[in-house]
């Protein structure tokens, strides 16, 4: 059997191979369609048992199959996978398109929602129905009929180009390396970045250290290297991926103009001015112009303080450092040094306490605290060896779900931390179908012998995948519609995520899940006390850095007009109103913007924000009742974790908080309040 094909558990992952990949989805396309004929000649009036169930069921296959296909492709990618992926891709998007505008199928679910029947479903069911409904809407299923191909070809070039930009970030990503032969040129450069390089350059039989532009290598690079020139040759490298300066087969440009145009036309077609306001239809967010206006009222607060980190930058550069005008290049360098000079520690001094064996088990312990759950390291069929699984369970040892933990870094996956869904709860004729979650990383991997290590950013970052991966595992809803991160409004979706970030800044929580690397130490008090006073070192202008990415984002869908102006002279514009750091005009940040241009975050990147005010004012509840308290915490996952999408997300905060959301929590943990 396909191994793609089976459904009977867990994915078989040391048994998928890329070939495998074209004949299980036309297959599943094959049952998919013939079960939507055989509904569709149906004449009883359609219910939720012989109409909605059936579809789900077809639906999740699909979104099984292809998301372990998608899920390889991040991870272990490789020519065959890819092409395997980008090949079938537009048929997945065509049956996609194909559901949506089917007028028939729509006509059924209106049906079914004007019918007695509908009133007796449960709350989580008709709130499907009415998303379903919308989706249909925004999926073309009321456009007249000759301009549904259209429509479906959109859907279909739109989902290739997203695949093709992300394909051309990680391909200039890996074409780049450095070989430096010479130690002296990597001074400052932390000796256990320095021996992970040097093992880079072994695996090619080479002497030396190499570099490459993957975030564990680059990164420490521009943090703590003297070398000032070195820094700016990589700074380079860096921003100039997949643009112009590069390989012309991996130049972004051209996809971006073309998701754009195609964007701007796929929301003329369904009535929406922009595409800002379809990308909103399904957010909690209404208007471009509200999340324009939140964005600027926290400019307004961010801005002074904002514009004093780059003054207290430049000085202490130009007094102690001896560098006259600031370059982009010298930023992260700059910083570390300033932030060692005024907390007196550093990043590295820190990244010894947190070794990997000692992190997991303490944020675990965390979540078994708070939620009342069990967490243990079980068996699974993996896609590398150095994946870990685990399960969740609750008192009772009843598992209540499952994920894999992919951690480090490889020149086959894609960067960046994410959480994705495998398998989604759902109430099935033999039960409860518990979820499964991957959570993805891309830290360095054990060097030497010794565990591996986490920056204390790292650790912050660990702690937001798995509160999506809560999101998605502690769910209680059965509908699969609803169910985990399924049907949540896109910009209350970080919520979860952000808020588990809090419990990185807790001494209570801390001093339980750090051990020194080599003296077996724990975090002292005192380290600690210097983290916390600098803790907000520099969040003006990371704060300012996360609006103009936002206010990109949204007037990019909203008001930019290509033939009146460029994209870069729209970010210019945007800067100018938002910005306290300006990069070199070389810079092409839009051309790795994965996030909109290859992730779900298109007019929705301002989520990341939007959230942290949910999230800020729902973790206050916790400062108020006790960090680890276990009744705050098992209220909040009764009201916001385990609801899934079966409500809205204000009224999920609000049976939570009992109040609508406050910004002042998210100032005062910026350190931003009067």
């Amino acid at each position: 059997m396909n191994p793609l094909l089976d459904f009977t558990g867990l994915p078989r992952f040391t048994d998928i191979r890329s070939e495998h990949v074209a004949s299980a989805v036309d297959a599943q396309l094959s049952d998919n369609r013939a079960l939507i004929q055989k509904l569709l000649s149906d004449t009883t009036q359609p219910t939720w048992q012989n109409f909605v169930t059936p579809l789900d069921d077809a639906g999740e296959k699909l979104h099984r199959l292809w998301g372990a296909v998608s899920h390889l492709n991040a991870v272990m990618n490789s020519a065959e996978l890819r092409d395997a992926y980008n090949s079938n891709l537009p048929k997945v998007t065509e049956y996609s398109a194909e559901v949506g505008q089917n007028e028939k199928l729509f006509a059924r679910f209106k049906s079914l929602a004007a019918s007695d029947a509908f009133h007796s479903l449960s709350k989580p069911q008709k709130k499907i129905i009415e998303n379903d409904l919308r989706d249909f809407r925004l999926g073309g299923a009321d456009l007249p009929v000759e301009q549904k191909p259209r429509f479906a070809e959109l859907q279909e070039k739109l989902a290739d180009l997203g695949a093709k930009f992300q394909d051309n970030v990680l391909d200039a990503t890996n074409d780049f390396s450095l070989l430096i032969e010479n130690k002296n040129e990597l001074d400052g450069v932390p000796d256990d970045v320095l021996q992970g390089m040097a093992e880079e350059a072994q695996k090619e039989n080479k002497t030396g250290y190499k570099i490459t532009l993957h975030y564990p290598s680059y990164m420490p690079v521009m943090q703590y290297a003297h070398n000032r020139t070195l820094r700016e040759k990589l700074y380079i490298a860096y921003v100039t991926r997949a643009s112009e300066f590069g390989k012309a087969e991996w130049d972004n440009t051209k996809v971006i103009a073309d998701i754009l145009a195609l964007r701007r036309e796929l929301a003329a077609m369904l009535g929406y001015h922009n595409f800002a306001e379809y990308s909103l239809a399904t957010k909690m967010a209404k208007r471009p112009t509200q999340v324009i206006d939140f964005i600027e009222e926290i400019a307004i607060k961010a801005k002074p303080y904002a514009d004093q980190d780059v003054k207290d930058l430049q000085a202490f550069a130009r007094e102690q450092l001896k560098i006259d005008k600031l370059e982009s290049w010298d930023m992260a360098y700059a910083s570390e040094k300033l932030r060692e000079q005024r907390y007196a520690f550093s990043e590295q001094e820190v990244k010894q306490y947190f070794p990997e064996t000692v992190v997991l088990p303490g944020m675990f312990k965390v979540v078994e605290t708070i939620y009342a759950v069990t967490i243990r390291e079980a068996k699974a069929p993996v896609w590398n060896s150095d994946v870990k699984f685990f399960e969740i369970l609750n008192l009772d040892d009843k598992p209540i779900g499952q994920f894999y933990l992919d951690m480090y870094a490889r020149s086959t996956k894609r960067g960046g931390a994410w959480m994705d869904d495998a398998i989604t709860r759902r109430k099935k004729s033999g039960g409860i179908q518990i979820p499964v979650a991957y959570l993805n990383c891309n830290f360095s991997a054990p060097i030497g012998g010794k565990p591996a290590v986490f920056t204390h950013d790292e650790v912050i970052t660990l702690f937001h995948e798995f509160g999506h991966g809560l999101h998605h595992l502690l769910t209680q809803i059965d509908e699969i519609g609803v169910s985990g991160i399924n049907g949540v409004e896109w910009d209350a979706v970080e919520l979860p995520s952000q808020f588990m970030e809090n419990f990185c800044w807790e001494w209570d929580v801390l001093k339980h899940m750090t051990k020194h690397v080599d003296s077996g130490m724990a975090l002292p008090k005192e380290l600690f006390d210097k983290m916390i006073a600098a803790k907000n070192f520099q969040s003006g202008m990371q704060t300012m850095r996360q609006l103009e990415f936002s206010l990109f984002d949204m007037r990019l869908h909203y008001d930019y007009q290509p033939e009146k102006e460029t994209l870069l002279e729209l970010l210019d514009e945007v800067r100018s109103h938002v910005a306290v750091v300006f990069p070199p005009n070389f810079n092409r940040f839009a051309n790795q913007f994965s996030h909109i241009f290859g992730g779900g975050y298109a007019a929705g990147y301002y989520s990341y924000k939007w959230a942290e005010v949910l999230s800020a004012d729902a973790y206050a509840a916790f400062e108020e009742n006790g960090v680890l308290d276990e009744k705050t915490g098992d209220k909040f996952r009764r009201e916001i974790l385990s609801m899934g999408g079966s409500r809205p997300a204000m009224e999920s905060f609000k049976a939570f908080r009992g109040r609508e959301p406050s910004i002042d929590a998210l100032l005062r943990h910026n350190g931003m309040a009067a």
